[in-house]
């Protein structure tokens, strides 16, 4: 399966971005989703993940209680909505992919065999 994430931009302090990760040459509804980031200079970290049905998710700390990830496989896409963003949200976004081994979504970078192109979010202060 190849995944191409989108939506970023250039938002200021509290603004909101809905990213999106399409997938092509693979059913998406095989796979678990995960959205990961990396800013300049760090390492790649989780940010949230989504069960094949989309009945399970789980979410980094950093950006509970104002992301919410979604899926809609019928369109074989997932969504990564992003409220109040602040400059530590600046980031290149990505979206990941993994079959489902265990009823546990994975958080690590490892764990995850099927990477897209990134998205670049910048938030301004």
């Amino acid at each position: 399966v190849q995944l191409q994430a989108s939506g970023g931009g250039l938002v200021q302090t509290g603004g909101s971005l809905r990213l999106s990760c399409a997938a092509s040459g693979g059913i998406l509804s095989n796979y678990i989703v995960g959205w990961f980031r990396q800013a300049p200079g760090k390492e790649r970290e989780y940010v949230a993940a989504i069960s094949r049905g989309g009945g399970s998710v789980s979410y980094a700390a950093s950006v509970k209680g104002r992301s919410t990830i979604s899926r809609d496989n019928a369109k074989n896409t997932a969504h990564l909505q992003l409220d109040s963003l602040n400059p530590d949200d600046t980031a290149v976004y990505y979206c990941a992919g993994r079959t489902a081994v265990s009823r546990e979504l994975p958080e690590a970078v490892d764990e995850y065999p099927y990477w897209g192109q990134g998205t670049q979010v910048t938030v301004s202060s």
